[in-house]
């Protein structure tokens, strides 16, 4: 369609300039020669005429009236011969413009219809690597806090671990370890923040237009806000929104790579 518009403006420019100056030629040709002729036909030559160019002498039997007519012509040329010539062209212009754009519109269509394939099944040609890639991508997305809290407070080691083989110290303090690196790492990235800053069990009230996905109400929920009830949970937001770097991997299953020192 873009082409389409773009030919139509083209052709309508070309056609109107083109029609213009035929026109213009046509206009002057047409004054030019009414001056000539009434010039011969003031000459004193009775009732007749001789011909320019041809040199035949024609007699005319009412000579002067149409002297007189052609005289009525220059004199009013300027006044409604050239406006209408102007009209008359201008006429034929939209007609052989909307001729033209019916004619090619047709053509337009069938190749705008046999690109469409093409460019559909260009993007269907997506590099196989790159798909593959993309899907992984958005796969590992669900796995990635857990890659970073393993990778900063090695939590999945500690989950896989078989507790029943330590006594309550050694548990304890390997809980200690893991809680503050992984508080660490939630608050380097998202900074962990109460949706609420009332403390739990206080009672409080929610005006209207609160957030229903930042506060979930339970218990006897019915009519209108304000409602009023107790603070059962804060809730957490995140402060902070520093994503972590995804690494680009072929299998999204990797949460941790395995590490193997060479010796």
């Amino acid at each position: 369609m873009d082409k389409s518009a773009k030919f139509s403006r083209r052709s309508f420019t070309m056609i109107f300039l083109f029609m213009t100056m035929l026109a213009a030629v046509i206009t002057g040709g047409c004054y030019y020669g009414l001056q000539y002729l009434l010039a011969a036909l003031s000459s004193d030559g009775g009732n007749s005429l001789i011909l320019p160019l041809i040199n035949i002498e024609v007699t005319v039997s009412s000579l002067p009236q149409l002297s007189e007519f052609l005289q009525l012509l220059i004199t009013s040329f300027v006044s409604w011969v050239i406006p209408a010539m102007a009209v008359i062209f201008l006429f034929l212009t939209l007609v052989m413009w909307l001729l033209l754009k019916i004619g090619v519109s047709g053509l337009f269509k069938k190749m705008d219809v046999a690109s469409e394939p093409e460019q559909e099944t260009g993007k269907r040609q997506k590099d196989p690597a790159q798909q593959r890639l993309d899907q992984e991508r958005k796969r590992r997305m669900f796995l990635h806090m857990l890659s970073v809290l393993q990778r900063e407070g090695r939590l999945l080691d500690f989950f896989g671990e078989d507790l029943s083989l330590y006594d309550d110290e050694q548990i304890g303090a390997a809980v200690r370890s893991v809680q503050e690196d992984c508080k660490a790492a939630m608050d380097k990235y998202i900074a962990p923040a109460p949706v609420l800053d009332q403390e739990e069990g206080d009672e409080i009230e929610i005006e209207p237009g609160f957030d229903p996905n930042a506060v979930k109400l339970t218990g006897n929920v019915a009519g209108e806000p304000p409602f009023k009830g107790v603070l059962r949970h804060r809730g957490w937001k995140a402060a902070r929104k520093e994503v972590p770097q995804l690494a680009d991997v072929l299998d999204s299953g990797i949460i941790v790579p395995a590490e193997v020192e060479i010796e």
